[in-house]
């Protein structure tokens, strides 16, 4: 018996094989003659199944472009994440730099501040800043950044912005202590316009330092301003410290225009108390005037007006020795007359 699979396939199968190619050929070759013979009807049959497949396509359209907007929103938020870091970053710097700024624009006032102190022009200084608090219950000093390789000296006076703030009590190589006004140990001489009145600006440790041997009735009020005096050599004169105030006992003290709680530049006075008088020696020898002789201006001269003084000295001290004292310092005849008529009288 044979197997089914290895029999011949018919003829009939054979021949409509080739019959549907032939077919297929020929409907090619007769469809490209009749498209370029007749390209209207092709035209219009296009048109027509691109109309019919247009609702179609949109549909098919709609997702993809549905897609499309999904992978470019996808690629928008990882731009925009990546640009928030950057602004992130860039607005973090952006405030350090403010802080900066913000520390250079107090710096700055401060140092305008100091310099709108109106000093001495011959009085040299060294500005610093306060570098530690040491103060406490019993004693009230700073540390500032000063010391003798800068010129500063124990004594000196310190002023900020507002006004004296206290003087220096040591002094280091690269650092000095400062006494405040309001220390127990603190006596400063100063003087209350506009009365002129002296006094001793006297600390204890409170923040408002009191006035010490101001005679009765000095006329000191409140609001008056308080200076130092230069009295005793160690501080310039005229240095702003305070303005008088009356507590409710009636004591009278001072509120200082400086504020410790504000203290950062501060400025160290290189004041030298002027020990150096010129000496003035007398002349080596007197000599007498011409009697008569005038000036320029037909006035009597210096000499002679001396003279008179002198003579005029000696005869109201009753004797002949002030007469001749007075001749002495400008006219002999002047002063012999003047001092013969006191010895008369």
């Amino acid at each position: 018996m044979q197997d089914s699979f290895s029999r011949p396939a018919p003829p009939i199968l054979g021949v409509s094989n080739r019959v549907s190619l032939i077919f297929m050929v020929t409907l090619a070759v007769a469809l490209l003659l009749l498209g370029r013979a007749e390209t209207y009807v092709f035209d219009q049959a296009r048109q027509v199944v691109t109309d019919l497949a247009a609702p179609v396509l949109e549909l098919g359209s709609r997702p993809v472009a549905a897609g499309r907007r999904l992978v470019e929103r996808t690629d928008e938020f990882a731009y925009v994440f990546d640009e928030n870091e950057r602004l992130r970053q860039e607005n973090a710097e952006l405030l350090t730099w403010k802080e900066k700024a913000l520390k250079l624009q107090a710096r700055l006032a401060r140092y305008e501040a100091l310099l709108n102190v109106q000093l001495d022009p011959s009085i040299n200084y060294v500005t610093g800043r306060v570098i530690g608090d040491t103060g406490g219950p019993f004693v009230e000093t700073f540390i500032v950044n000063l010391g003798h390789e800068h010129g500063v000296e124990s004594g000196q006076a310190v002023v900020d912005s507002e006004g004296l703030i206290g003087r220096i009590v040591s002094a280091g190589e690269r650092a000095s202590r400062i006494l405040l006004l309001t220390d127990l140990n603190s006596r400063v001489p100063v003087t209350i316009e506009p009365t002129r009145q002296r006094a001793v600006l006297s600390g204890d440790n409170t923040v408002w330092p009191k006035l010490e041997f101001l005679p009765a009735g000095s006329g000191v009020v409140p609001g008056d301003h308080v200076v130092t005096s230069g009295h005793g050599g160690l501080m310039p004169p005229g240095l702003p410290v305070g303005t008088v105030i009356q507590t409710e006992n009636g004591d009278l003290r001072v509120q200082t225009f400086s504020n410790r709680n504000r203290l950062d530049m501060v400025r160290v006075l290189q004041y030298r108390f002027p020990m150096d008088v010129p000496e003035q020696n007398p002349p080596a020898k007197l000599t007498a005037p011409v009697p008569g002789e005038e000036s320029e201006e037909g006035q009597p001269s210096a000499s002679d007006q001396n003279g008179a003084l002198g003579g005029t000295a000696g005869g109201t001290a009753g004797g002949t020795a002030g007469g001749t004292a007075g001749g002495t310092a400008g006219g002999v005849v002047r002063g012999s007359l003047a001092g013969a008529g006191g010895a008369g009288e």
